[in-house]
């Protein structure tokens, strides 16, 4: 079968990969579409960041060069022995994190936690195995190509819980990339009564004008703080730095009101300066968020197959797999434009 596979920064080559023996405790997923997440981007310019070269992962055993790939649905094709919840045919959606199962839930990705398509094997290929606690049933409403960005769009769910977002309340999202932008469908989804989306992109912006932001700023024309204080003065409820500057993060924290909260989204590539006495001075409340719960997947589903969340105007562009470098990572890292580029592998059949 072709996989796109990831050897090193700008080397991923599409190529014939046998795909390993199936677990017991595994289900085989023929694969719909895979979306091209920013922590693949960021593999492809400057990585490895999470992908393991040195030597084996912990919790997946996996090493470069490995199958890329952790946003995408499929159709079951094969069962474990021990699989006891999912038939073939099923239509799922699958959830990549791999995590030591220790804790309860919420705490669950605290112990540490790998990724299906960055730590081993993923979905940028035919079929993928993939252990039966990582797939979601998937609701006749919700289409393959749609169920490929319920991962992201989980994350964006898991920010606007953790930030405990009332209803009615004022929020600033700083960065309207994918993430940022399923951030603001999620405080939409929540009730939030001002959406003020902040970027250097007018084309994003436009797009998280889309998605239901009520306000939209243009970071590099003027004060974003103030730009924010305008609309609402005494500052925002709720803030979500999924820009992943410097400058942003210190901005969520101005923009935000006294004992109002600030929620790190953002993966931090290196460290940054700030100055703590800010946040003294402030009274802002800082809390941050990784992932995503199995809870807060399956009510992402949920949300989905309800209608209350629709992410199809996100989906920018939809590419073959022998395109994934040229029409995938170059573009995405070239035009501001494009939101979620889809690899279509085997569409819905």
């Amino acid at each position: 079968m072709k996989a796109a596979v990831w050897y090193g920064p700008k080397d991923i080559r599409v190529e014939e990969k046998e795909i390993r023996a199936m677990l017991p405790n595994e289900v085989r997923v023929k694969v719909g579409y895979a979306g091209i997440c920013g922590s693949d981007l960021h593999e492809y310019q400057e990585g490895p960041v999470f992908i393991p070269v040195d030597k084996n992962d912990e919790l997946t055993g996996g090493k470069a060069p490995l199958i890329m790939g952790h946003e995408f649905s499929g159709t079951v094709v094969e069962v474990g022995s021990e699989v006891k919840d999912f038939k073939v045919g099923d239509r799922v959606s699958v959830n990549p994190t791999i995590t030591h199962g220790k804790s309860v839930d919420e705490l669950d990705v605290y112990d540490g936690f790998s990724f299906i398509g960055l730590h081993t094997d993923g979905g940028f290929t035919d079929l993928v195995n993939v252990p039966e606690t990582n797939v979601y049933h998937l609701p006749d409403a919700i289409s393959l190509r749609v169920a490929a960005t319920i991962e992201p769009l989980a994350v964006g769910v898991q920010a606007v819980k953790e930030s405990e977002m009332q209803f009615g309340d004022t929020v600033a999202i700083f960065g309207a990339g994918p993430i940022g932008l399923y951030t603001t469908l999620a405080a939409r989804a929540a009730g939030a009564s001002k959406i003020i989306v902040l970027d250097l992109s007018k084309e994003r912006l436009a797009k998280a004008k889309e998605c239901g932001a009520t306000h939209i700023v243009n970071s590099g024309k003027g004060d974003p703080v103030e730009a924010i204080k305008e609309i609402v003065p005494g500052g925002v409820d709720r803030s979500f730095e999924v820009a992943g500057v410097q400058a942003t993060f210190k901005q969520s924290i101005e923009a935000t009101r006294p004992r109002g909260k600030m929620v790190i989204v953002s993966i931090y590539a290196g460290d940054i300066a700030w100055p703590p006495l800010q946040l003294t001075n402030k009274g802002v409340q800082i809390t941050s968020t990784i992932a995503y719960s199995r809870a807060s997947y399956q009510q992402t589903i949920d949300l989905l197959g309800s209608g209350q969340l629709d992410t199809e105007n996100t989906i920018t562009k939809e590419i073959e797999l022998d395109e994934i470098v040229t029409e995938g990572f170059e573009t995405l890292t070239n035009d501001k434009s494009q939101v979620k580029i889809l690899v279509k592998l085997n569409g819905e059949g």
